[in-house]
């Protein structure tokens, strides 16, 4: 494998993470409108002549985006032409550069056209696509796979199930995460776990639904996580590459509630924000690389 590859797929992986980190910053430092109602330029500017904090982060963001969907193309057709052979390339390349074209678009129409928070929401999913696309790229082209001996792997209907249910409800329980941050609904309960801890209630406007189900939704998938580690720690020892994925998994999903929960105590850090944004990022790519060692375990079956 080309040695020149590998730095590119690694690159791209951490910039696909950059991105994704400064779509939740902007979210977060509401600068969304700091280029105004103008894309791809800054108020109608090439070269702005008036900067503020908001501009900068927006501009930044998209500057960033842009050279990242030059990369993640050239990373596409690249891996195309020398592991095109391997099943799941031309699928993964395509799937990487459809996505982030997606993101891209859905970001523009938000600044020309104005979009409910409901919508906007989906942009961070839609991303997160994209990244684990380029993330499982990144692991053929190092083969991964064979260095866990994955081609010998085998998984059972119970943990199939398990693999492709979280996956599926990771995603709904990503989008409660960013439908908070779109409603600015992140500082709207005081208290943690519950909104007030000592009146327990229902909530009792939008604001507090919306963050309330995203911690139940965030709950459940910590129980759940926690539980298929169990089955993988205690039937799954001798597999390597789902032992310790599940391993991996739980640590960075108990990472992802432990930073939700600073996120009320710190009132909004900025830094334990971005971090609540990687940790299930991260957590998103160890769940795509367990359903594409499903897909593999069952073309054996």
């Amino acid at each position: 494998m080309q040695r020149s590859l590998k730095w590119l797929a690694v690159a791209t992986t951490i910039g696909m993470i950059l991105v994704l980190l400064g779509g939740a910053l902007v979210t977060k430092t509401e600068s969304g409108m700091g280029c105004g109602r103008s894309w791809p330029l800054c108020n109608g500017e090439f070269v702005p002549t008036e900067i503020t904090p908001e501009l900068v982060i927006e501009l930044a963001h998209r500057l960033v985006s842009g050279a990242l969907g030059l990369m993640v193309l050239v990373l596409s057709i690249w891996t195309w032409k020398v592991i095109g052979h391997i099943r799941e390339t031309k699928f993964l390349s395509f799937l990487s550069f459809f996505f982030l074209l997606l993101q891209g678009l859905i970001g523009a129409a938000a600044v020309i056209w104005e979009q409910s928070d409901f919508i906007l929401a989906l942009h961070f999913g839609i991303s997160l696509i994209s990244f684990a696309a380029v993330f499982l790229l990144t692991l053929l082209i190092f083969e991964i796979d064979k260095k866990f001996d994955a081609d010998k792997l085998i998984i059972d209907k119970r943990m199939s199930f398990h693999i492709i249910s979280i996956s599926i409800y990771s995603y709904f329980v990503i989008y409660t995460g960013a439908l908070v941050r779109h409603t600015k609904s992140s500082l709207v309960c005081r208290d943690w776990p519950l909104c007030i801890n000592d009146s327990p209630a229902l909530p009792t406007n939008l604001f507090e639904w919306v963050q309330m189900g995203h911690r139940a939704a965030a709950g459940l998938i910590f129980i759940w996580i926690g539980y298929v580690t169990y089955i993988a720690v205690k039937r799954y020892r001798q597999q390597k590459v789902l032992y310790w994925g599940w391993i991996s998994a739980f640590t960075l999903v108990t990472l992802q509630v432990l930073s939700g929960a600073l996120v009320i105590f710190t009132q909004l850090n900025l830094f334990i924000a971005l971090m609540h944004a990687l940790f299930i990022t991260c957590l998103f790519g160890v769940l795509s690389y367990f359903l594409f060692l499903l897909s593999r375990s069952r073309k054996k079956q």
